[in-house]
């Protein structure tokens, strides 16, 4: 949006797009190749006042050094007296450079000093510098005047200091006071230039700006402010304040001056609502209009203070938007709104507590009506009021609220402490929910407030010597409303109707099947439905659970929670605990049934009141909305008063779709559990539960027959339970892929979807782009849209755009030059008689149609039904007859000749009518004619310079001959007497123009004709390239889809996108491209391959454009294949271009269109309309790029850092519209001590250097409270603008055709969706485009978009999933921002922002007619961390309060679609995995204890299936089948199913399950680990390129704990169940059932290196095992990074288990006891035991691994205690060893029967017991330490981990010695790439084919 007019003048169409994208014709030097800009760039913060004099030197440098010495001279004086003692960092430094600079120059430009002296030279200099650049500079551009100002300041400013002020003089002095005044006037600014004099920017003469201006600068009747400020002087001791008036310009200046906002937040905000206004009052208007209209302000202030007259009704307090009777309301209104933004702006990090702005604007308002109230009182004076300094709003408000929140942050401990101990952003703003606020804070702020007490004040008071009674005031604060507790309860908490619905369906199932009555039967028999009536029961412990839970989970809130909400939870619990005493002894007098069912309908009477208000949406949303205290009493039992989660009902229609949608899940999920995997077991477990097994083969602790073999049953009925609640996700994902293609194919997706889709569909294109939209005609009837001067209308518009498109697409090299011909659509068909199609549709059609004409021998009517078949065939016959036609007579001079054509053209024409053509023509002379006409338009190209005129005038003639004599039949007669003839042919057609061919329509005809005739059949497959191909199909396809019509540019909604970056790649430097890797591959050599044809038609264009050797353009062409924020810029910019055009088109008009309107000839006729354009641009349009970090970029000396500055330095040049916001952090001295004070800072580019806007000092450093991202864009959405914001992440970029749909997108703000709610959120659709960089990044490109059209209709539980989505801006900013921040709990930030929106009645859509590119990761080291942190970020969702209100407040099927959809997929994986787990467990105690055995041998269950047909579900998760379907439906929709058919049948063939099952292991095991113990973190993932090989060491450090230990532990289950049991071997079932679980064990283990580059080469094998041992080897550390020491790695993965609470340590030792089971089982099947079943036998176990330890521990205790000198002893102490250990293995194997197996069971046996110590051990680190055994469990960790090393990397050894095996895997892992014929295996072997030249 910001303001550029009149910079510069397209001039072809090409050109024209490369200015609007700003592309620098001259090359922006390297800042640190200019010493002078260096001078300015490492100015020490704290000496940032010296910045502008630097500059000033360095502009007039050159034409007086002399001058520019003496301004560096004053410079340096001035440093050293804002600091003279050089305490500052880096001010000392910064003296010494700029010291060491003056004496050189000193010596330099001595010789310039005039003998008069300096003062008088910078006198002299001072006056000519005025008077040639100030005074008669008046026209110049404003930049360059705003530039001259600046400079005459400062010299005026030296001269000063040189000069006493009164030998200064006067007319120097009028100089000075007319500079002084005319700064103002060139003040810089962002977009509107508000107080810019004479000639105005375009934008500023807009009526809509000038009316928001006039309403905002009409302060008349406002008084003055007093400001009283301390005498600022020295030694002054006085304590009179000292008082002065101050004049407002506008509202913001006065309110500024009454509460003491900030400069920079006054001019942002000024800005800010000016065009907010400005764009509101065009949409309230039919025309331009001077005056703003009071529905224009209504409007604008109800969305703001939407929600705080929400806030007031809730709290029951009334609104302080109050107005006077006798005073202008819409000034009222006004001031309120610059109120509110003034607070919001300077909010800084309060801005995350929307509730906390309200009660601030709520006082400050009121403040306000009584001082407009005393002026109405005083009618005729208006008296001063009293105003406060610049800063004081900040230190009095907002700085007392930030320390709130900087100590919890402290408390917090960097997100390690637990959630419990410190208090987030929703909980200081869930303060402001109660009354509290308003007697406990009051207003002014009370500082001894409850809210600003802290628990660190405890200690300190402590420590001071406090009185005990003072510490207990200071005590920790309780939490507000909720308690994050880190518990798997919470799942049941939030969630509690879910399970309660499955548990008990679970129990009436089981009590079905066991009655055999079937589910109809049990219902006529009294006995069994007695028993399914015990669901009943069932209910009533499980809501006394949750009852329990409510209370246990929120006991750290319950000293802040009001009265009404404890008794609410007394009475909960009270009401359940009643209610599981009286329904079990009701039920037990069964013979009085309606006693019991009299009870159960009174307990269900709650339940049956919410079902019938289910059915009544708008009746449910009135009872939760309203305040009414009656409503409220009656609310206040079902569910707690909140001022979030209210009114978020959906429309019936939209209810009754989820509902259909889940009922026919629960039906088919509860059927198949049913009768799949319940009733076959019921019997089994009947046999088992009566059998006697007396036969165990260990030592049996509990009898089992005496509990009915409850521990076999449980065994087998685990793994079933488990399925039954996970497998809801598979009938999920089903019915989601179904259903998600239903809404796909409903809204037209893949209606076009190949080339030949388009070319049949292209007619109806243009028709469709311009009911969609152009805006400049009216609608119109369907007999006019069929008329032909409608359809050539609609052509012309629609080529504007579609040119446009193609010619963006050959910038960016996706297309030839050839292609781009080919593509292009002619401006004007008004020279033919038909519609010109662009010649790819056309191509070969002429060939063809003369084929068939050549060798007709029917009528004509035969001949003209089979040309007019093909509707592009007539259409290329007649342009081209027509053209041939027209381009002959314009070349003729001779009147005569010209006859001649015509008439012969008559005749043609004439035969055609009376269908005499065929008869009066001779077809076979067509090719030779053809044949001489391609000669003669290729001879009229190349006559250029009219040298080939005699060779056209021959081809002319015997063209002229071949009509005559070979295809006419009576040619002759067109001719004179043959004799005549002959004699004359020579004078005849030699009288031709030859100046046409400098016309450019002319020659433009030739072009297009010569293509016509000889253009063949490969044109119908252009473009060639794939990404052009998708775009262009995807585009055509989507204007049919449900989009609605585009408003006129200056009626759209404007718009801001803001883009977070923090030290991502920006530009490729020519090193970074060209350097290398281990493979001997570069950069930009992997990416000439990857892209062969753009890299082809890039060097076309360098070729073209004479740019062969510039290495700059190659940088940017490889910026733009990678994931950098050149190519996001690039893209975002792409919106300013496409408003522009837009607007010229809306300026030609319908009859300009017609006429073949241009846009180069009309901005030369209409310069000024070029101006209007980028003004309405600029007024819809923000893009800011959010780099806090910017200002250390600025400053760094890394190099790295200083290329990134100077990159973002470039794209700010480059694009004017482009902003960048950025944190400074800046040393102030304090008492004599530097204080670091922190700013808000918006800049742009201009000339060389950045220029600084906006600067609003913060309360403190913003981005360390919170996570980091959302505290970027959150410091950063300040300086946006517009009613919509759209975020974009720097790996996304966006297409110039999509641009043109904003205006489109930006309608879905303004219609009603699903009843009368108007959308939020606007979700976008995405384009993976890494997918083509290897297969794993092509497994993750299709599932996407269909979940998400799922999510949002018919679900309903879309929420806001990266960084596409479109917001409603002023929603929210007034409701919190755009994303949530708190630390880790709010790790996932993006969906914390789609579930405030939700919780505060938001509506979020999805659209797919409209699509960015996003860039995802492409390696498994890449996608792996990717999903970690997802898995974290739900892991931490669970524990949040937004999940658990939304799990409660959402009707139930419509929480069903948000569990699955969120966190119940992570849960569901983690069930997944634990399956394996219980099942394998289960038949290892079956088999170790020999109650399998038993079990086998009775008849009657020998050979029962019953248990692997109901695991046999679990088993499509373990092989990622699930993760196939939606991408099956997604590919079918959008390339057809037979193609998506072939493509998962290749993505099977390249392992894709194998990839989903390892991140199955990926999501289980870190959702599980930070729920049991936290430690979620931002996990980097890189986005780089792919092509390179990972270290084994990588591998097992990224993927040992969470896939090696759990894949080895697998295998180890299935080896001992292989070995010991005998069960169901010839079942194919069950055999399936056990592959899967081999398959999930050797998928953990071996994907890494399966999907590793190069990672069975032999040579990279043996490099890694070095690298691997070093690792091992090597010693730990402080300051050894993982990556170099095992030790430092072992430290950092057990981390989490360092901060982890008690309750995770004690589960965490818990399941290490089931290692021990295999030693317990195995030693009783040893041969030595002699099948003694004695509990000694396992204690004797436990010594010989005791004895083991000891060794260990005595082995570690001599490598660190004892030197060289010793080492003999020690030899021999070994030898002694060896020869015991070998006469002890003697022993045991002659005496004691120990035989070889019994030595392989031990190992197995020993193991996991080893393993078990080592897990218990580490939870108990601390105590190990203090007794000094922490190093054994080291080396024995270090042991286990070399033995799995070991394991894993043998197969890996084995299979690198087989070449073929490593080709195998790199045609796997790149079959994309090799599927477009690219050299992979060239690639990888380093060979860079790239030359430079």
């Amino acid at each position: 949006m910001a303001s550029t007019s009149g910079i510069w003048s397209p001039f072809e169409t090409a050109d024209w797009r490369k200015r609007l994208a700003g592309v620098h014709t001259r090359n922006v030097e390297d800042i640190r190749d200019e010493e002078g800009v260096v001078d300015t760039e490492i100015v020490p913060s704290s000496l940032s006042g010296l910045v502008p004099v630097l500059r000033a030197a360095l502009a007039i440098e050159k034409e007086n050094p002399r001058v520019a010495y003496l301004c560096r001279f004053h410079a340096f004086g001035l440093a050293h007296k804002m600091d003279p003692t050089s305490i500052g960092h880096g001010v000392r430094q910064f003296k010494t450079y700029l010291l060491s600079k003056l004496e050189k120059e000193e010596e330099l430009t001595v010789k310039f000093r005039t003998r008069r002296g300096d003062a008088k030279e910078l006198q002299d200099y001072y006056l000519q510098f005025y008077e040639k650049k100030i005074r008669d500079g008046e026209f110049s551009q404003r930049e360059e005047m705003a530039k001259n100002v600046q400079i005459a300041a400062v010299l005026y400013e030296v001269l000063k200091t040189m000069v006493a002020p009164r030998s200064i003089g006067d007319k120097l002095t009028t100089y000075a006071e007319d500079i002084e005044k005319t700064r103002e006037q060139y003040e810089r600014y962002n977009i509107l230039p508000l107080y810019a004099l004479g000639v105005k920017p375009a934008i500023m003469e807009l009526p809509e700006i000038q009316a928001a201006m006039d309403a905002i600068f009409r302060v008349d009747n406002l008084p003055f402010s007093v400001i009283r400020a301390r005498p600022d002087v020295s030694g002054d001791d006085s304590t009179m304040p000292t008082e002065k008036l101050k004049k407002a310009n506008d509202i913001f200046d006065w309110i500024a001056s009454v509460f003491g906002f900030q400069k920079g937040n006054v001019a942002n905000q000024r800005e800010h609502l000016i065009l907010l206004l400005a764009n509101m009052n065009i949409r309230n208007s039919a025309e331009s209009t001077n005056q703003l209209h009071a529905e224009t302000v209504e409007k604008l202030m109800a969305t703001i203070f939407k929600n705080y007259k929400s806030w007031c009704d809730y709290l029951r307090c009334e609104s302080n938007l109050w107005f006077l009777e006798d005073y202008d309301k819409q000034q009222m209104e006004l001031i309120y709104i610059a109120l509110y933004l003034l607070i919001w702006g300077e909010a800084s990090n309060i801005r995350f507590m929307p509730e906390c702005l309200c009660y601030i604007f709520h006082h400050m308002a009121r403040d306000v009506y009584k001082i407009l109230e005393n002026i109405t009182i005083h009618m005729m004076s208006i008296d001063p009021v009293q105003g406060h300094d610049d800063e004081y709003f900040l230190r009095e408000v907002i700085s007392p609220i930030y320390r709130v929140l900087m100590q919890e942050a402290r408390r917090n401990n960097r997100g390690k402490a637990s959630h419990s101990n410190w208090r987030n952003y929703d909980e200081l703003n869930e303060y402001f929910w109660s009354n509290k606020c308003f007697h406990d804070l009051s207003w002014p702020l009370n500082f001894k407030a409850d809210f600003f007490r802290h628990s660190d004040e405890t200690h300190e008071t402590a420590r001071r010597g406090h009185s005990q009674a003072t510490i207990g005031v200071y005590k920790r604060k309780s939490k507000t409303n909720f308690v994050e507790v880190r518990t798997f309860l919470n799942l049941y908490r939030s969630f509690d109707r879910m399970w309660i619905f499955f548990i008990l369906a679970l129990q009436a199932m089981i009590i079905i099947a066991w009655s055999s009555l079937g589910p109809v039967g049990v219902f006529l028999n009294s006995n069994a439905f007695e028993n399914v009536m015990t669901i009943f029961i069932t209910y009533a412990f499980l809501r006394f659970l949750q009852a329990c839970l409510d209370i246990i989970l929120t006991w750290n809130a319950l000293r802040n929670m009001k009265f009404t909400q404890l008794l609410r939870y007394f009475l909960k619990f009270v009401v359940a605990a009643v209610w599981v005493v009286v329904l079990p002894i009701c039920y037990s007098k069964w013979g009085n049934q309606s006693l019991y069912t009299y009870a159960v309908v009174l307990y269900m009477l709650p339940n049956i009141v919410s079902t019938i208000l289910f059915f009544l949406p708008p009746v449910r949303r009135t009872l939760e909305c309203s305040n009414m205290r009656i409503i409220t009493f009656f609310m206040w039992w079902a569910q707690p008063k909140l001022y979030v989660g209210r009114g978020m009902n959906e429309s019936m229609l939209s209810m009754l779709k989820y509902t259909l949608f889940w009922i026919m899940v629960l039906i088919s999920k509860l059927a198949f559990s049913y009768y799949v995997e319940i009733l076959p077991l019921v019997g089994p477990t009947k046999l088992i539960m009566g059998m006697s097994i007396d036969n165990h083969q260990w030592h049996v602790l509990l009898p089992e027959n005496e509990t009915h073999n409850i521990c076999v049953v449980t065994a087998i009925w685990a793994p079933i339970i488990l399925v039954y609640f996970m497998d809801t996700q598979i009938w999920y994902a089903m019915y989601a892929t179904l259903f998600g293609g239903i809404v796909g194919a409903f809204s037209h997706v893949g209606e076009i979807r190949t080339l030949r889709m388009l070319h049949s569909r292209f007619q109806s294109i243009p028709r469709a782009f311009s009911q969609r939209f152009w805006t400049g005609r009216d609608r119109k009837t369907k007999q006019v849209e069929l008329d032909e001067t409608y359809e050539r209308n609609n052509i012309s518009y629609f080529s504007q755009f579609w040119n446009e498109f193609i010619n963006s697409m050959r910038e960016e090299d996706l297309i030839s030059y050839r292609d781009r011909d080919l593509l292009l659509i002619p401006y004007s068909s008004t020279d033919v008689s038909v519609i010109q199609w662009p010649l790819f549709l056309l191509a070969n059609k002429i060939p063809i149609a003369v084929d068939m004409a050549k060798d007709h021998k029917e009528t004509d009517d035969d001949l003209c039904r089979k040309i007019r078949s093909d509707a592009y065939m007539t259409s290329a016959v007649v342009e081209c007859y027509e053209t041939v036609k027209d381009i002959i007579l314009i070349l003729l001079l001779d009147e005569e000749e010209r006859l001649l054509v015509s008439s012969i053209c008559a005749k043609v024409e004439r035969c055609i009518r009376e269908e005499t053509f065929v008869k009066e023509f001779k077809m076979s002379g067509l090719p030779s004619l053809i044949d001489k006409l391609v000669k003669f338009l290729s001879l009229f190209l190349q006559s250029a310079d009219g040298k080939k005129k005699y060779q056209i005038v021959n081809v002319l003639q015997d063209i002229v001959e071949i009509i005559t004599h070979d295809v006419m039949v009576d040619g002759h007669l067109f001719q004179q007497t043959p004799q005549q003839y002959h004699a004359e042919r020579k004078e005849r057609f030699v009288n031709i123009d030859t100046s046409l061919t400098h016309k450019r329509s002319v020659m433009g005809k030739v072009i297009r004709l010569l293509s016509l005739l000889t253009v063949k059949e490969s044109a119908i497959i252009v473009p060639q390239n794939l990404e052009a191909r998708r775009r262009i199909t995807f585009f055509a396809n989507s204007l049919f889809m449900n989009m609605p019509t585009a408003p006129k540019v200056r009626e759209m909604l404007s718009f801001s996108v803001l883009t977070p970056y923090f030290k991502e790649d920006i530009v490729y430097s020519d090193e970074e491209i060209n350097k290398e890797n281990e493979d001997g591959l570069s950069i930009l050599s992997y990416l000439t391959k990857i892209y062969p044809d753009e890299w082809a038609n890039f060097s076309e264009r360098l070729k073209s454009d004479h740019l062969e050797n510039d290495k700059e353009l190659v940088c940017l062409w490889a910026s733009c294949r990678g994931q950098t924020l050149y190519r996001t810029v690039r893209g975002m910019m792409y919106y300013w271009q496409a408003l522009i055009l837009q607007c010229f088109i809306e300026f030609a008009g319908d009859t300009a269109l017609s006429e073949g309107f241009r846009i180069k000839d009309y901005y030369n006729k209409n310069k000024k309309f070029l101006d209007i354009a980028q003004a309405m641009a600029d007024l819809k349009f923000t893009y800011v790029l959010s780099c806090q970090v910017y200002a250390n970029l600025k400053k760094s000396k890394n190099p790295r850092d200083r290329s990134c500055y100077s990159s973002i330095l470039r794209l700010m040049f480059t694009h004017s519209s482009l902003r960048v916001a950025y944190i400074d952090e800046i040393e102030e001295t304090k008492d004599g001590k530097p204080e670091k004070v922190y700013y808000s800072v918006l800049v742009k580019g201009r000339e060389k250097y950045d220029e600084e806007i906006y600067r609003i000092k913060l309360p403190g450093p913003p981005t360390i409270i919170g996570e980091g991202r959302p505290e970027n864009l959150n410091h950063a959405i300040i300086f946006t603008r517009g009613e919509a914001l759209q975020t974009r992440d720097m790996n996304q970029e966006n297409y110039y055709e999509e641009s043109f749909k904003m205006r489109n997108v930006l309608e879905e703000f303004q219609k009603a969706h699903s009843g009368q709610r108007q959308p939020t959120i606007l979700g976008i659709r995405e384009h993976i485009f890494t997918g083509s960089v290897s297969s794993l990044a092509w497994f993750r490109t299709s599932s996407v978009t269909i979940g998400q059209r799922i999510l949002a209709n018919p679900l309903r539980v879309r929420f806001h999933y990266g960084h596409p989505d479109i917001f409603d801006r002023i929603f929210h900013i007034t409701r919190g921002g755009i994303s949530k921040a708190s630390k880790v709990i709010n790790q996932s930030d993006d969906i914390f922002a789609g579930f405030n929106s939700t919780l505060r009645q938001g509506f979020i859509t999805h659209h797919e007619y409209i699509q960015v590119g996003k860039g995802n990761d492409a390696g498994m080291n890449q996608l792996s961390p990717f999903e970690a942190r997802v898995a974290n970020g739900n892991g931490e969702q669970t524990l949040s309060r937004d999940v658990y209100r939304l799990g409660q407040r959402f009707d139930f099927y419509r929480m069903l679609s948000f569990y699955f959809t969120t966190v119940g997929l992570y849960f569901s994986s983690m069930v997944t995995v634990l399956t394996v787990y219980v099942f394998l467990y289960g038949r290892l105690y079956m088999v170790l204890s020999g109650v399998e055995r038993e079990i086998l041998q009775s008849p009657k269950i020998h050979r029962s299936k019953a248990l692997e047909e109901a695991l046999a579900t679990q088993s499509v998760v373990q092989l990622g089948l699930l993760f196939v379907l939606p991408m099956v439906m997604e590919i079918g929709l959008e390339k057809g199913f037979r193609t998506a058919l072939g493509d998962v049948i290749i993505m099977q063939l390249q392992l894709a399950f194998v990839f989903f099952a390892f991140q199955l292991g990926t999501r289980a095991h870190y959702y599980g680990r930070t729920l049991l113990h936290g430690g979620a973190r931002y996990r980097p993932t890189g986005r780089g390129f792919v092509v390179f090989h990972a270290k084994f060491a990588d591998n097992y450090r990224m993927y040992s704990r969470s896939h090696f230990v759990k894949g080895l532990e697998i295998l180890i289950l299935l080896i001992v169940y292989q070995v010991y049991g005998e069960s169901y071997r010839s079942s194919h079932l069950y055999l399936f059932i056990t592959i899967s679980m081999w398959f999930l064990a050797t998928s953990w283990l071996f994907a890494p290196f399966l999907f590793n580059p190069s990672g069975f080469d032999w040579q990279k094998t043996v490099d890694d095992w070095t690298d691997w041992k070093r690792w091992m080897e090597n010693p730990g550390g402080i300051g050894i990074e993982s990556d170099k020491s095992w030790e430092s790695w072992w430290d950092e993965e057990n981390q989490h288990l360092k901060y982890s609470n008690i309750r995770g340590k004690i589960i965490e030792i818990i399941l290490a006891f089931r290692f021990f089971m295999y030693q317990y089982g195995i030693v009783y099947h040893m041969d030595i035991t002699h099948h003694n079943k004695d509990l000694l036998v396992f204690g004797l176990s436990w010594a010989v691994l005791i004895i083991i330890l000891i060794v260990l521990k005595m082995e570690s205790v001599r490598r660190q205690r004892f030197g060289s000198n010793i080492q003999l002893m020690f030899r021999i102490f070994k030898a002694v060893r060896f020869l015991c250990l070998l006469s002890l293995m003697t022993v045991l194997f002659v005496e004691f029967g120990l035989t070889i197996s019994d030595c392989f069971a031990a190992i197995i046996a020993f193991m996991p017991s080893g393993w078990a110590i080592i897990q218990i051990a580490q939870a108990w680190k601390v105590w190990l330490k203090g007794v000094r055994l922490w190093d054994t469990v080291k080396d024995l960790s270090r042991a286990y981990d070399y033995v799995m090393g070991l394991i894993i990397f043998m197969p890996i050894f084995v299979l690198s010695r087989f070449t073929i095996v490593s080709v195998f895997q790199t045609r796997l892992l790149f079959s994309q790439a090799f599927s477009r014929g690219l050299p992979i295996s060239t690639m990888l072997a380093g060979k860079d084919t790239y030359k430079s030249d």
